[in-house]
């Protein structure tokens, strides 16, 4: 696959006047098997800065989710509205209500629409739970197994039961890959998984070792310090090019990755291209 991805939504935005930031993540990507969406921020800001940087959600060929959170699926009807009917691509858990807990209040955080809603306005749900291919050389990582020890996800995400509350594994967090002739792109959600957990996956069921570069959210930001240390150390085995994470990844843990990758490490906000 040959094209470019432009990161739409993000946390921060640095020179781009007129492109707005929020706390969320979304990517537009154009390639020689046509233009796709991943994930679609909270909603205030994708609309905005697809018009700012000239991309076209009107002929995007396909939207995949990588997880239910309304800072990846709070801009879907927005698209929706104008592209119409477009393959949407997600876990089948993407419905689910989920929550968190802050000074006893209960917010639900997953996505804000109905099902029924966003199919009216032309949402063809894929639902998969198994490594899926949208197009040659673009997938979609499907559940990621949970293997190494350090790993554990947070806490603070949690499903409502008969008994309470239990603790919100998220089974639906997926990953987009790109297969490239200079090696592997890897556009992350959130890692609720565990980025070395999705690398080892990706590299299973690739079978490629080369990782051209990896973008997106680590959750590593509100980790404890040993994962933190224990994934850096992790991923400093591994053969990737360059690292440019964002959004859920924090400041802090940004800075460790800079010190830990040098000229490998870049800040991916609102703007940054990634040549495919």
């Amino acid at each position: 696959m040959r094209g470019k991805a432009i990161v739409l939504c993000e946390n921060c935005v640095f020179s781009n006047v007129g492109a707005i930031a929020e706390h969320g993540w979304s990517v537009y990507i154009e390639s020689d098997q046509g233009n796709f969406l991943f994930d679609t921020g909270q909603g205030r800001a994708i609309i905005n800065n697809a018009q700012y940087f000239n991309k076209n959600l009107s002929i995007i060929q396909g939207i995949m989710i990588s997880h239910h959170h309304c800072d990846h699926t709070g801009g879907l009807l927005s698209v929706l509205e104008q592209v119409g009917k477009v393959n949407v691509y997600a876990h089948p858990d993407l419905f689910k209500n989920s929550y968190t807990i802050d000074e006893g209040k209960e917010k639900n955080i997953g996505i804000p629409f109905r099902q029924e809603i966003l199919e009216s306005r032309g949402a063809q749900f894929k639902f998969n739970t198994s490594w899926r291919e949208i197009v040659p050389d673009l997938m979609l990582s499907g559940e990621i197994p949970r293997l190494t020890e350090f790993e554990k996800g947070s806490k603070k995400f949690l499903l409502k039961t008969g008994e309470g509350y239990i603790q919100d594994l998220i089974f639906d967090d997926q990953t987009l890959i790109v297969n490239t002739e200079k090696g592997l792109i890897i556009i992350l959600g959130c890692s609720h998984s565990g980025i070395i957990n999705i690398i080892n996956h990706i590299i299973d069921k690739t079978g490629q070792n080369h990782i051209r570069a990896i973008i997106g959210g680590t959750h590593l930001g509100p980790a404890s310090a040993e994962t933190k240390e224990k994934t850096i150390q992790a991923l400093k085995k591994y053969d990737i090019e360059k690292i440019g994470v964002s959004h859920c990844t924090g400041l802090e843990t940004s800075m460790q990755l800079f010190r830990e990758f040098g000229d490998r490490f870049f800040f991916c906000n609102v703007g940054t291209e990634i040549e495919i």
